[in-house]
């Protein structure tokens, strides 16, 4: 790359991203491919009886478990950005049951194969996964229930659509109810220029006060940020011998919709 992110345009920002996960999902390494894909799932606060949800769905590329915080109840429809493949729909789809449903956008293809394909494999009727960014979602307004996400808003480079996005497609009354990392101080400068530090989830993260302000600006009320400080521990091996975990941390971020 010749431009350093800062100078970089939306759409190279998302196709950095979207190259990396394809790899990802293939099964194949990329550079510093430790970055927020070595944690366990029980340090995000999965229980072995989730890890088994579905075989092959779980790529560890989480930061926490949005469906522990999601309040799902039966008959919802619910929404996954950057469902990847497919771990947390098909948690939610087990509590949500037949009688409702969940909705997977990812912008990656190959992540998309991958879900469809854990979704036939695994027998969940009840899940569909579309073809999409969250910053321009391919959902219909005011038809989702709850919106979960798993360590993927970080990486958009136009957060503030993400979350008007998000705003438009909920009911009235739905929630948010997101996993994701927040910076806690401003980032070194050579972990804000790193490409792999970016797509690894770190290097795009926002401080907790200006995240606050995009979600109350898209229209949500009752906004709860909060970090999660056991995170540090899984945190410090995404970037060995930097002491990131100084300046980031995995948070739960909840709002309504009024």
């Amino acid at each position: 790359m010749n431009k350093s992110i800062s100078e970089s345009s939306s759409d190279t920002i998302r196709d950095q991203v979207r190259k990396r996960y394809g790899v990802t999902a293939q099964g194949e390494s990329s550079i510093r491919d430790d970055c927020c894909t070595s944690t366990s799932a029980t340090e995000l606060g999965y229980s072995a009886e989730d890890e088994a949800v579905a075989e092959g769905a779980n790529l560890g590329l989480g930061c926490g478990n949005p469906v522990a915080i999601a309040s799902l109840k039966k008959g919802q429809v619910v929404l996954d950005l950057g469902s990847g493949a497919g771990f947390d729909c098909f948690l939610a789809a087990r509590v949500v049951g037949l009688s409702g449903r969940v909705i997977g956008v990812d912008m990656t293809q190959e992540m998309l194969a991958k879900a469809r394909d854990n979704a036939r494999k695994n027998g969940f009727t009840n899940v569909e996964f579309r073809l999409g960014e969250i910053e321009a979602l391919p959902v219909a307004d005011n038809s989702v229930d709850v919106i979960i996400s798993n360590c993927v808003i970080n990486l958009s480079p136009e957060k503030p659509r993400v979350f008007r996005e998000a705003f438009r497609v909920l009911k009235s009354g739905g929630r948010l109810a997101v996993a994701d990392v927040v910076a806690t101080a401003p980032l070194p400068e050579e972990v804000k220029a790193d490409w792999s530090a970016y797509t690894g989830c770190m290097a795009g993260a926002s401080q907790i006060g200006d995240l606050e302000t995009m979600v109350r600006d898209a229209g949500f009320k009752q906004i709860k940020i909060a970090p999660k400080d056991t995170s540090k521990s899984f945190i410090r091996e995404w970037l060995p011998r930097t002491q990131i975990e100084n300046y980031l941390m995995s948070a739960t971020i909840e709002a309504l919709k009024p």
